[in-house]
């Protein structure tokens, strides 16, 4: 069986959790719309990842919507103690599978208690506030109204840990002169690089950094470098792009996703590659070639 704790650990609010995580955005339907085309297959994924010694599983209520959340709740509640789960809010979904904004105090509160409902749980370990910025990338603009809700509901005690997603540096420090930010979940992989400055600027501060889409997300990493690279290691190139993030930095926790119970074992397996040096300044070069 796959250890991923030789990926080591990191703190997320009060508690160290392995760096090998789990997404789990791909067990709903195309899009992230719906339910997954195989219920049972969903729910043998999360389990199996539990007992691969994942403790950190990332989720929404808007990827479904509900979807993921109640799949979780059948597969792994009532939950062990150490497992984290993440969830983000500040966004919901239409009949037509559109992506809408949901920022106003109102809609973040609900948020919050629909997360607490399908998960089936009395407070939530860490909730991220989605900023909505471009889709993939954040844009300038006060946060302050937002993230000041959510702090009045870890007030409250529904929510342990606050972080942010698709957030600038401004937005982050903007936040924590609000409430501690324990993590922040931005685009970042191997060939998308404009987060470096605040990865290491977190990693100073002990906070958690998170990578969405660490594999390219729904178009894969194509490089004949790294595929080159996971040739030469025996391994594939998405192991070789997460075994990278792992290196990156300290403070990387990552959270691949797949609704494929082979692909789960191969993301974890990337827990036991260790990248030498001039392999690791082979693969930099990918990202200041697109830079």
């Amino acid at each position: 069986m796959t250890n991923v704790t030789k990926s080591g650990t990191f703190s997320l609010g009060d508690r160290k959790v392995t760096r090998l995580g789990y997404g789990a955005m791909q067990l709903a339907g195309p899009g992230v719309f719906g339910p997954p085309k195989d219920r049972d297959a969903a729910i043998a994924v999360l389990r199996e990842a539990v007992a691969s010694g994942v403790d950190h599983i990332d989720t929404s209520d808007f990827y479904g919507p509900h979807i993921t959340n109640q799949l979780i709740r059948e597969a792994l509640h009532p939950y062990a103690r150490n497992l984290a789960i993440v969830t983000k809010v500040g966004a919901t979904r239409g009949a037509d599978a559109s992506w809408n904004a949901a920022q106003s105090p109102a809609e973040l509160t609900r948020g919050v208690h629909d997360n607490l409902r399908n998960l089936g749980l009395d407070v939530l370990d860490v909730v991220n506030l989605r900023v909505m910025g471009d889709v993939h990338a954040p844009s300038e603009g006060s946060i302050e109204e937002q993230f000041t809700a959510l702090a009045d509901l870890q007030r409250q005690g529904l929510i342990r840990h606050l972080g942010l997603s698709n957030a600038t540096s401004a937005q982050v420090a903007e936040a924590q002169r609000i409430a501690d930010v324990v993590c922040v979940q931005n685009h970042y992989n191997l060939v998308h690089r404009e987060d470096d400055a605040l990865i290491d600027e977190l990693a100073q501060k002990g906070i958690a950094y998170v990578p969405f889409f660490p594999l390219g997300g729904f178009t894969p990493l194509q490089s004949e470098t790294l595929s080159s690279v996971a040739q030469r290691l025996g391994a594939t190139p998405m192991q070789v792009a997460l075994a990278w993030l792992l290196a990156r930095a300290p403070n990387m926790l990552l959270i691949p996703g797949t609704s494929s119970l082979k692909h789960l074992k191969e993301n974890l397996a990337a827990a036991d590659l260790v990248l030498a040096e001039d392999v690791l300044v082979e693969l930099e070069e990918i990202g200041k070639k697109r830079g």
